[in-house]
């Protein structure tokens, strides 16, 4: 069997500056590498310190003759409640080898951060002894002995990896202990090994979402074999027998399929992550009931405050009178009925396109048209910020995906330059919704005409939003071309349920004959069509509704800056920025005491370290409510901020 050494590093560029997110190696029969190899990628890709644009993997040939096999050290778990208490628990260890000057040594720590490779510390002197202090020195070649012939490429296994790391760090010359912990953010347990004590996984080394972390290596010893030392780090392969898959008392409980999902919950719960449901008992209107109080509604994306509009309600009821509750198959089958064509026909004709085609929601149509687009051999450009739906449409299509940085044209331009000449596709949100900005679509479709791509524009919360009549981007930039589809959605603005797509009639057959979640689903009721169709008239009557959101929004950021809240926003969403997500939940749940119904948005609908309160505006909030609402939330903003601190 040949054996292979596999070695990926990963990071993204920062400024000027190449940050790493993340880097692994194994040791593997030649069989395995395809795999492994897509499990490395993933974990580059979907990292928590964020998305590398620069992944690097290096693949060797292995003589297995010189293959050294080590034990893994004796495991154990020290149960902390705080870092500090953490930090006191390793300088009782050090203590007890004999290392009397453990703070100092603990004081190198932070200088760690950043490193790629860990500080070679004399134990005594305190001098670092690694030739290239910005590099640090690198342990490689090495894995678990069985992870040979492993099926699973998915997922880091953050403890099994410290073990085979600690166990080859420990067997090096005059090394006699290694102090570690994670620099990724979503791994807050740290450990100390030495020979004496084994491997002593320590609980809480720092705060969930911290992203520092290193390690030292300590050496005590004659000053001629340092460089012996590094050798054996560096170069010495090594597979490490008997190491386990998880800690002590971590094992897989055979006699419950349950337990590994109830734990899922219990460290969403532990890490302010855990979501449940809040029943409004009312039509969502600008003041609703919820949890039997009376609150103002700051959350919902009816927009133009169409779902309660006399006519439109009169529209579904109609629509059932005449064709009943439901449609009766799919599109392709039973499912069209007189008013799924006509409603596409006025899509179409409002945003101005040949044709148009509906889906049975914004997430399905996402889902359906990206993947039907996206076949083998074809380049997605995606911005990183997308919604989760143009996510899972790129990883369900056949096509590469290919990331830019947000709204950065020359970025986007770049990786444009990078596959041309391709089949490609940009993609991106017309409104962010999590940041309520605006993409570029001036720049994208003169990208998109340079390099020969299609585009498409999700719309979601754009139509009835932006543009002088709502027609949406397009309007709102003055732009005579238009994206190859245009996106969009019947939940918001339309007050109703679906989602759509508009373009050519040559795009629309195709999505007919090829979106699986178009073919594949019962069509959307007659209710639901019939409310869509007449708020879109109404929104074509009355363009008034959009500029009177457009004054909502603008006063409600007014006020929130006039009271010391930076905030700004170029569509009918509001971000209020507070990092923290215990934070944000707090500050959330006293609002709605107050009467304020605020979404909390954290991790991982955004980034970790982005945690934010969400406002939505809709036009028939009256301005004085919004102000009010406003000065309230900064105020509890403040409140919350000094009580955690």
């Amino acid at each position: 069997m040949s054996v292979y050494s596999l070695k990926m590093r990963a990071s993204r560029q920062n400024g000027l500056q190449a940050e790493h997110v993340s880097g692994a190696e194994k040791i593997l029969a030649e069989e395995e590498l395809p795999e492994q190899m897509q499990g490395l990628l993933e974990r580059a890709l979907h990292h928590a310190k964020g998305k590398a644009d620069f992944v690097n993997m290096k693949i060797e040939a292995i003589d297995q003759s010189k293959l050294q096999y080590i034990d893994a050290l004796p495991v154990s778990t020290h149960p902390v409640s705080s870092p500090a208490e953490g930090r006191d628990f390793i300088l009782s260890v050090l203590e007890a080898l004999g290392i009397h000057n453990g703070p100092a040594i603990m004081e190198h720590f932070k200088d760690t951060y950043g490193m790629r490779g860990a500080m070679l510390l004399d134990v005594d002197t305190l001098e670092r002894l690694e030739p290239d202090h910005s590099r640090g020195i690198r342990a490689t070649y090495m894995d678990a002995e069985h992870s040979l012939g492993r099926t699973a490429a998915a997922g880091k296994n953050h403890f099994q990896e410290a073990i085979v790391l600690a166990s080859k760090v420990l067997h090096a010359p005059h090394i006699i202990a290694e102090i570690c912990m994670s620099d990724d953010p979503d791994y807050i347990t740290g450990y100390i090994a030495t020979r004496k004590t084994g491997y002593v996984r320590i609980t809480k080394m720092k705060e969930m979402g911290c992203p520092d972390g290193g390690r030292i290596f300590l050496y005590r010893g004659d000053r001629n074999d340092v460089a012996a030392c590094m050798d054996y780090l560096e170069k010495q392969r090594v597979l490490v027998r008997h190491v386990p898959l998880t800690p002590a008392g971590d094992e897989v409980n055979i006699t419950s399929p349950w337990a590994v999902y109830e734990k899922i919950l219990q460290d969403k719960r532990q890490k302010h992550l855990y979501r449940e449901t809040q029943e409004i008992a009312t039509v969502q209107a600008p003041h609703i009931i919820c949890r039997q109080k009376e609150q103002l509604l700051l959350a919902s994306n009816n927009y133009l405050g169409l779902i309660d509009h006399d006519e439109v309600k009169a529209a579904a009821v109609a629509a059932v009178q005449k064709y009943g509750t439901g449609s009766g198959g799919a599109r392709l089958t039973t499912g069209t009925l007189t008013i799924h064509n006509e409603l596409e026909r006025q899509l179409a004709d409002f945003k101005g396109t040949e044709a148009a085609i509906l889906f049975n929601t914004g997430y399905m149509a996402n889902v359906g048209i990206i993947s039907a687009l996206g076949i083998k051999g074809s380049i997605i450009f995606s911005d990183e910020r997308n919604h989760a739906s143009i996510i899972d449409g790129c990883r369900l299509s056949h096509a590469k995906t290919v990331i830019y940085r947000h709204n950065d044209m020359h970025d986007l331009e770049e990786k444009l330059k990078l596959y041309a000449p391709c089949q490609g596709l940009i993609v991106t949100d017309a409104v962010f919704s999590m940041d309520g900005d605006i993409a570029d679509l001036p720049q994208i479709m003169e990208l998109a005409a340079r390099y020969k791509v299609l585009t498409m524009v999700d719309e979601a919360h754009a139509t009835g939003v932006i543009g002088e009549t709502g027609r949406g981007i397009v309007e709102h930039f003055a732009l005579k071309q238009k994206p190859d589809v245009l996106m969009g959605t019947l939940s918001k603005s339309l007050a109703s349920e679906g989602g759509y797509a508009c373009g050519s009639q040559l795009l629309i057959d195709y999505l007919r004959n090829t979106a699986r979640s178009y073919i594949f689903s019962t069509s959307l009721c007659p209710a639901a069509i019939a409310a869509a169709d007449k708020a879109l008239s109404i929104l074509r009557r009355e363009p008034e509704r959009v500029r009177k959101l457009r004054d909502n929004t603008a006063a409600f950021c007014e006020s929130l800056q006039r009271n010391g809240i930076d905030a700004s926003s170029e569509s009918a969403i509001v971000p209020i920025i507070l990092g923290d997500e215990k934070l944000a939940m707090m500050a959330a749940a006293e609002l709605q005491q107050k009467g304020i119904f605020l979404s909390a948005i954290r991790y991982p609908t955004v980034a970790k370290g982005e945690a934010r309160l969400r406002a939505a505006i809709m036009a028939t909030h009256s301005k004085e409510e919004l102000r009010d609402c406003a000065r309230t939330i900064a105020e509890v903003i403040t409140r919350t901020k000094l009580s955690l601190r």
